[in-house]
């Protein structure tokens, strides 16, 4: 600690040499050493991911708060709120939009919050979509309708208006609906827990998972055949593309996928469990609370720690561990359970 302390004065010592007044300038040199040396240690708390949280304690206080109780669809609706919750609240709150050090120079935590930020508005639009519509020609949800789009809110707006004010603008609505939601003087109000509504879910979530999938495992590289119009002799495309092509994720974004996919898989555990109890009874019809909770058993794997400083990019079996590609091993078999887990839903 000694040498890094005399380091770290000579330093202040030689720079304060080039400015003008040496005590003045010595004096302005400390502050702003120990200003960045703050905001490296700010920096490295607010990098640290959330805790994950329990769905239905989080729905029950939500619903001790508006005055209502737990009905169908609370869960699910409590999830969402809770994940938006979390990231506007945690440790630095919203970081993607930052400016300022420390948040300007973090990467991690700001791709984290945009993966989990995907998984809430897909969740957002299947809610104002399905889950609150008894059928196709019903109205949308007045709340839902106001709420959804402004969780598709630029992520990146600094200001006028910054992205926190419109998210939580989105919040707000939420909490109307689920206010009314667990009113029973408030009929208007209703989440349809049916099979066909958790497809239509499950179905974005399939597609995510699958891009997300495909990402990771381009952190090696790899050569491709185009099977963009497999199955079907008479499709066609816009434009020609190559038969077989290299796709590679650049080495600079190889921890923005990884920690994407990291906060995606983050989120989506919360809104499976939720899933879980108020889909129960479908899914007891169906026998497929098991394959449920397979799927979030393969997304909980992405949660461990990393003990590695850095997200190695070792080739597929080679010495070097590849952290993308245990990722891609997990979201795989957590997308090829959800794709059987439809199939399933389908059945009569």
């Amino acid at each position: 600690m000694n040498a890094v302390t005399e380091t770290l004065v000579q330093w202040r010592d030689d720079i304060a040499d080039y400015l003008p007044d040496n005590k003045i300038s010595k004096l302005l040199v400390t502050m702003v050493g120990l200003y960045f040396l703050a905001a490296v240690i700010l920096g490295m708390y607010w990098s640290i991911a959330p805790a994950p949280f329990d769905v239905r304690d989080r729905a029950a206080t939500y619903a001790a708060r508006e005055g209502g109780t737990v009905v169908t669809g609370s869960v699910t609706m409590g999830a969402l709120m809770g994940v938006m919750d979390t990231l506007l609240e945690k440790p630095g709150g919203y970081l993607h939009n930052d400016v300022f050090p420390p948040g300007l120079w973090l990467d991690n935590m700001p791709h984290w919050e945009y993966g989990a930020l995907i998984q809430v508005r897909d969740l957002a639009r299947a809610m104002r979509e399905v889950f609150s519509r008894s059928q196709s020609q019903s109205t949308e949800d007045p709340d839902l309708t106001i709420a959804e789009p402004r969780f598709n809110f630029n992520s990146s707006s600094w200001i006028m208006p910054a992205t926190e004010s419109e998210y939580r603008e989105g919040l707000k609505y939420s909490r109307n609906y689920f206010r009314r939601l667990s009113d029973p003087d408030a009929p208007n109000a209703q989440f349809y827990a049916r099979a066909d509504n958790l497809r239509y879910w499950l179905a974005t979530v399939d597609s995510r998972l699958g891009s997300l999938s495909q990402r990771l495992s381009a952190s090696v590289g790899k050569a491709r055949i185009n099977t963009d119009l497999a199955g079907d002799t008479v499709a066609s495309q816009s434009t020609a593309t190559p038969a077989e092509q290299e796709v590679r994720t650049p080495w600079s974004e190889i921890d923005d996928v990884f920690y994407e996919a990291r906060g995606a898989a983050w989120a989506l555990i919360h809104f499976l469990k939720a899933a879980e109890i108020d889909f129960a009874e479908v899914l007891r019809k169906k026998n497929a609370q098991v394959s449920l909770q397979q799927i979030i058993r393969e997304l909980e794997g992405t949660q461990e720690t990393v003990w590695s400083p850095i997200i190695l990019n070792g080739s597929g079996f080679g010495t070097v561990a590849n952290h993308s590609l245990v990722m891609a091993s997990y979201i795989s078999r957590a997308n090829a359970a959800i794709i059987d887990l439809r199939d399933l839903l389908s059945q009569g």
